[in-house]
């Protein structure tokens, strides 16, 4: 018997989901592995909530089973504690996918040759999932993308499987998505911005709030009580195409800011200014400013790629997106500006980049990860090698450089010694770990090309320190 106001979904398959939710035997399943999906599955596990995570290389799998981890900042400690407790394990049997109450997808979004979206993993993922889709299952798209792809690109696929998630739009009344009508679906579908940082110490995972939009009010309802379990606060937006267009928002804003500190800087360097005394007096202002600061370029899977998918979709609405496109012109030079500033500082010494030996200190996209996605210090050792110079580098977090999409530099980590500093050309810094020692560097480098700002307090070697 139902109340009067009641829909068939809310005391079907949404009341039954959400009272898995509510009695912790919902069971949680997590496509992709990486940055972003392993957190989230042991951040389930560790709310008292039974997570698999599922990916398609057998290596990740084989050492979490070990209890054993492959990202920096996740240590084996918590993987095993995990395993212990009994709330995760890790297959790459997708057919298992079918005994899930929840799946998450997060897996990659990168551009083609043609900073086009390349949707290849969320397709063969969603068709993954449709093998063995059953009614009451919620499906949450966490992949960063261009607005729409939730119900145009997921949905058809799923549906593939004969069960029905119609598109009903609906509102948010106060932090609630309003009604649960589903329109008679057999199974939910959302959307919900992954916002991981990796290395960053400020925010544990459970503690950046989490937006979810549904393709209708039943499959947001059901999203937010999934989070609800895990994560501290919860944000509802009145579709998936809203919570899409959150994520591109967020990352849009740094890009163009990032962008514009960079033409900023270039400018200083024009005019002998310091672009970085000049922020650090900006920002003692306490309202009205956000520092950003410049460097090398952009890196990591979000910043440098996630505003290409607006841009794309842009188009077929015939809207031109002209911060965008500048903010990445910009950015994706800036790898080029350090290597003609390392070229202008050899030749004040009477040096040429060609036949030169130049070190680069750091590989990863940002200071203290393990993480390269898009690192523009990549493509600072590609520029300089094509220019004919020798090029060696050193990070603590990557002791040699496999073939990657993009590149296969073939280069293992060197140690940095006093003897080995100064056999270099140059020394270039293109990430500032805090592991490394830049007074000891700066000391036996014959000449530093800092892109990071990170000697600018060692004013004895200002004599052979360029800011680039």
């Amino acid at each position: 018997m139902t109340s009067d106001n009641s829909t068939p979904l809310q005391t079907g398959l949404l009341a039954a989901f959400n009272k898995s939710v509510q009695q912790k035997t919902v069971r949680v399943g997590v496509v992709g592995l990486g940055y972003v999906g392993l957190p989230i599955a042991l951040l389930f596990s560790s709310k008292g909530i039974c997570a698999t995570g599922f990916d398609i290389d057998e290596n990740k799998v084989n050492l979490l089973r070990q209890g054993r981890t492959y990202i920096k900042h996740i240590p084996d400690a918590e993987i095993s504690g995990a395993l212990r407790s009994g709330r995760f394990q890790a297959t790459t049997d997708f057919a298992e996918l079918r005994s899930m109450d929840a799946i998450i997808i997060c897996v990659p979004t990168p551009l083609d040759d043609h900073r086009e979206p390349d949707l290849t993993y969320i397709q063969n993922t969603a068709e993954s999932i449709a093998r063995h889709l059953r009614p009451g299952q919620l499906v949450v798209l966490e992949s960063t993308t261009y607005p729409g792809t939730t119900e145009e690109v997921v949905l058809p696929i799923l549906e593939r499987a004969g069960l029905r998630c119609p598109v009903v739009p609906y509102t948010v009344e106060n932090g609630e998505p309003a009604g649960a009508d589903s329109g008679g679906a057999d199974f939910m579908l959302a959307f919900s911005p992954e916002r991981e940082d990796p290395g960053n110490p400020k925010f544990k995972t459970h503690q950046v709030p989490k937006v979810v939009g549904g393709v209708n009010a039943a499959s947001a309802l059901a999203t937010k009580n999934l989070y609800e379990a895990a994560f501290d606060r919860i944000v509802p937006v009145s579709s998936s195409r809203a919570a899409e267009m959150t994520k591109l928002l967020e990352n849009i804003y740094r890009s163009v800011n990032i962008a514009m500190v960079n033409e900023l800087k270039l400018l200083c360097q024009r005019m002998g200014l310091d672009i970085w005394e000049i922020i650090n007096a900006a920002k003692s202002k306490p309202f009205g400013f956000s520092a950003f600061y410049p460097g090398p370029g952009l890196g990591g899977h979000c910043i440098p790629i996630d505003p290409f998918y607006l841009t794309w979709k842009a188009r077929e609405y015939e809207f031109p997106t002209r911060f965008i496109e500048l903010a990445g012109e910009i950015n994706t030079s800036m790898p080029h500006h350090v290597v003609d500033r390392l070229a202008e500082a050899l030749n004040w010494r009477s040096k040429c980049l060609q036949g030169a030996r130049i070190l680069v200190l750091g590989i990863s996209y940002k200071k203290d990860v393990d993480d390269l996605r898009e690192s523009p210090s990549l493509k600072i050792i590609q520029l300089i090698q094509e220019r004919g110079a020798t090029v060696n580098y050193n990070d603590p977090y990557f002791e040699r450089l496999h073939k990657m999409r993009q590149y296969d530099l073939g280069l293992e980590s060197v140690a940095l010694t006093a003897e080995s500093l100064s056999s270099y050309d140059a020394v270039v810094i293109a990430t500032d770990h805090s592991s490394y020692d830049y007074e000891f560097i700066a000391r036996n480098a014959q000449l530093l090309v800092d892109t990071r700002n990170a000697t600018g307090s060692l004013t004895q070697y200002k004599n052979k320190i360029v800011q680039a």
